[in-house]
């Protein structure tokens, strides 16, 4: 029995011009200057604290993170009517499911607006599972994916760890498959360059449809 783990944001959600505006917003806030897709595309990092503090050239620590994100949020869901899914993200979640792979989506979205969201994309019926950010600002995704993972498990004690694959975008999305031991294939097109992607030691692929037949072929 297999299983895709999803991430949300630069995955299955193409939101990358929304959250650079949104970080645009927290550098104008502060005097800083803005920055480009592909600025934020090779600088962005988990946690938070330091992305930030390579932009603004500052301590940020967890209060003015917070009060970052504040306006960030604000800012990001101004915007978000502009937001779509990733041109193949329902062909990939449709192959999945006809292929009897069962999914789920872990996220580092706050989880009070992860759940709405991927029900107002119609997705929510294809995911025996969503998990947002019930935590705090600026985490790694680490515990997340463990407790994800966890989750899973209690649901089918018959799904096991070598059957689960992560699919994401983020350096951080590797990072925490291997945290809960299970699979991981990133995508070239979301949130960081493939150099950057191609240096964890997983899968590379360049479409989201190509990390499903992936899957499939295992």
């Amino acid at each position: 029995m297999a299983h895709v783990i999803w991430d949300w944001n630069g995955t299955l959600l193409d939101d990358l011009p929304i959250v650079v505006e949104a970080v645009n917003a927290c550098l104008r806030s502060q005097g800083a200057p803005s920055i480009d897709a592909d600025t934020y595309r090779s600088r962005f990092v988990r946690p938070l604290n330091g992305f930030y503090e390579g932009l603004l050239g500052r301590p940020v620590d967890d209060d003015f993170l917070l009060e970052l994100d504040n306006v960030f949020q604000d800012a990001y869901w101004d915007g978000f009517d502009d937001a779509e899914l990733n041109a193949e993200a329902e062909e990939a979640i449709r192959s999945l499911a006809s292929a009897g792979v069962t999914q789920s989506i872990a996220s580092m979205l706050w989880h009070d607006m992860l759940v709405p969201t991927v029900g107002g994309f119609g997705l929510d019926d294809f995911m025996v599972a969503l998990d947002g950010n019930r935590g705090t600002v600026g985490e790694s995704k680490d515990q997340h994916m463990v407790h994800h993972v966890e989750r899973l498990r209690r649901m089918y004690p018959e799904l096991g760890r070598q059957t689960m694959t992560v699919i994401g975008d983020l350096v951080d999305d590797a990072g925490a498959a291997r945290a809960a031991d299970v699979g991981c294939v990133l995508y070239d097109g979301g949130s960081q360059p493939r150099q950057l992607l191609e240096g964890q030691g997983v899968p590379v692929v360049d479409s989201l449809l190509e990390a499903a037949l992936l899957v499939i072929s295992r």
